[in-house]
């Protein structure tokens, strides 16, 4: 009896999945994307060569592939109702991401830009949050997230996953920001500790902290402008 070739069966090096985790999406092939998508093939080809026979038979245009009903992709062996739907699905997403426009990453040239992106976010919080931009070699922010969200005086910061965030989005740079609901624009020693940690671990980590601004509904304060950073 043949085996199943499924994509199990493959060296770790050939597992789309691994691949992608591994080497980054870049590099794999429109099959092996596809193979992603269907999980497996069928008992006489994998999951990749299905994907290929796909292509091959729309020339390799990805723009034909999405225009494939349901019924013409459930004609090749493997390929059921619900493999159909994920392909079809997929072909739209990437329609509608190319329709829309390419989003200007906002870039950071004062402590006055990081208050105009963070802002209407945090600054009229009733409580504590605090949030990071992590910046390309552009200075321009390419993602921003929240790493804690505390009471009315306060808020816990793991640096561990300050840094972790910073590294799965290849950051050379970061910004610390936080607001204070009491509206008062002062450093308290514990932020000025926080900011002396994370500035010395960024250090470590050839990724400095840039600045540390903290936000409330009508102002900021700057470590940098301030000269405490």
């Amino acid at each position: 009896m043949q085996q199943n070739l499924t994509i199990k069966n493959w060296a770790e090096d050939d597992q789309p999945r691994e691949k992608l985790m591994l080497k980054g999406k870049q590099v794999l092939s429109d099959a092996e994307l596809i193979a992603i998508l269907i999980g497996s093939g069928s008992r006489s080809e994998s999951a990749v060569e299905l994907s290929k026979r796909i292509l091959a038979s729309v020339d390799n245009n990805l723009n034909v592939l999405g225009k494939l009903s349901i019924q013409q992709l459930m004609t090749f062996k493997g390929i059921g109702e619900a493999k159909a739907i994920s392909i079809i699905a997929a072909t739209e997403l990437g329609r509608r991401r190319k329709e829309e426009e390419v989003v200007e990453l906002k870039k950071i040239t004062s402590s006055k830009a990081v208050f105009d992106v963070m802002q209407p976010i945090i600054g009229e919080l009733p409580h504590e949050e605090f949030w990071v931009l992590y910046l390309n070699n552009a200075n321009k922010v390419i993602y921003k997230s929240q790493i804690s969200k505390g009471g009315i005086t306060g808020t816990v910061v793991d640096v561990r996953i300050v840094f972790k965030i910073a590294f799965e989005q290849n950051a050379v740079g970061i910004i610390l920001t936080h607001n204070h609901p009491s509206g008062k624009l002062e450093a308290s020693d514990a932020d000025k500790s926080l900011t002396k940690e994370l500035k010395s671990a960024g250090n470590q980590l050839s990724i400095p902290v840039l600045d540390h601004i903290i936000i409330t509904e009508n102002g900021y304060f700057s470590f940098r402008d301030e000269d405490i950073f």
